[in-house]
């Protein structure tokens, strides 16, 4: 939902950058980018404190690099055509170098081929170190992040972008970064990976929540436009509250059963994080209020904060759990 007083449409150009290089930091949504570096972080050091693999830093930088260079090349791709099919009308807080015409659709859609190209060559780097099953896992979130806005059937415009994030920037994530290091698949980060993954759908759902009238105006079904205005309040609710409660049951179902690996009680540190997620919870019930119609309007940003300190608590617990046993 947009209210005119947040927003501005294509007609009224916002300044210009100075720096070229602020305006491409904007371009790429920076901001977002630890929504796909905390499941590489992650993933990585599950494998060594509960996975028992030795680090390689070179491969650890190498996936970090890969990855924040796939998400901006999907980034920018959404930008392009987003704009093209007239979803992406007007200015939001934190994005939109498209929109605001500081770079052009032409622009962005080159940069956006530069970035997937030189994040898949990396890749084949990390392939030729690792083997195939990394290349596998791969390829399977290039193929999903292209097809996100792009081919004849764009899984954002069909309502699977949720799905498609929660996979990318979650599971996929921490489960490349596991294999990368170990060089063998496992259960254990896809499935200990889903309370982070459940908050990069919220990043998603609270931009496709304000979206709600553009995008259906512009015939773009997310899952945002199908439970409305009230059911996507719920929704995001579940998905920010969720992660707490998903830990609390893996570190007790664990714990109680003969399911190997323990996830450790320090994970409870992530509790910490409870009040940034009930003051987001208290952004989305003031949406209608005008005052506080900017702060819904950069939700999504906010909601990258709580991913980030989230992510940053579930490191440290494994690094607790590393110290004290």
């Amino acid at each position: 939902m947009r209210e005119s007083s947040m927003t501005s449409n294509r007609k009224t150009k916002p300044p210009r950058p100075a720096s070229s290089i602020k305006l491409w930091l904007v371009a790429a949504r920076v901001f977002a980018l630890p929504a796909s570096a905390m499941p590489v972080a992650f993933g990585t050091v599950l494998a060594v404190t509960i996975g028992g693999a030795s680090f390689d830093f070179a491969l650890f930088v190498a996936s970090l690099a890969g990855m924040a260079l796939l998400h901006t090349g999907a980034n920018l791709l959404n930008d392009v055509y987003d704009y093209r099919r007239g979803i992406d009308t007007q200015v939001n807080p934190v994005s939109g170098a498209v929109v605001r015409q500081w770079i052009t659709p032409g622009q962005a859609l080159k940069a956006a081929v530069l970035c997937l190209t030189t994040g898949s060559l990396i890749g084949l780097y990390i392939v030729s170190r690792v083997g195939l099953p990394i290349l596998y896992i791969g390829a399977a979130g290039v193929l999903i992040g292209v097809l996100y806005t792009w081919g004849p059937w764009p899984l954002k415009y069909h309502a699977f972008g949720d799905l498609t994030v929660f996979l990318d920037f979650g599971i996929l994530g921490a489960l490349g970064a596991w294999t990368v290091q170990t060089g063998r698949p496992s259960w254990v980060p896809a499935v200990w990976a889903v309370p982070m993954s459940l908050l990069v759908i919220a990043i998603l759902h609270s931009n496709n929540w304000r979206d709600i009238r553009s995008d259906t105006a512009a015939k773009t079904r997310t899952v945002a436009s199908h439970l409305g205005d009230a059911g996507s309040q719920m929704y995001y609710s579940i998905l920010v509250f969720g992660p707490f409660a998903f830990i609390a049951f893996l570190v007790l179902a664990t714990h109680t059963t003969n399911l190997s690996p323990k996830m450790p009680a320090t994970f409870l540190i992530t509790l910490l994080a409870v009040p940034m997620a009930v003051r987001l919870i208290r952004i989305g019930a003031q949406r209608h209020d005008p005052q506080k119609s900017m702060a819904f309007a950069a939700m999504d940003g906010a909601t990258a904060q709580l991913n980030l300190v989230f992510g940053l608590l579930c490191v440290a617990a494994l690094g607790l759990h590393a110290l004290i046993q």
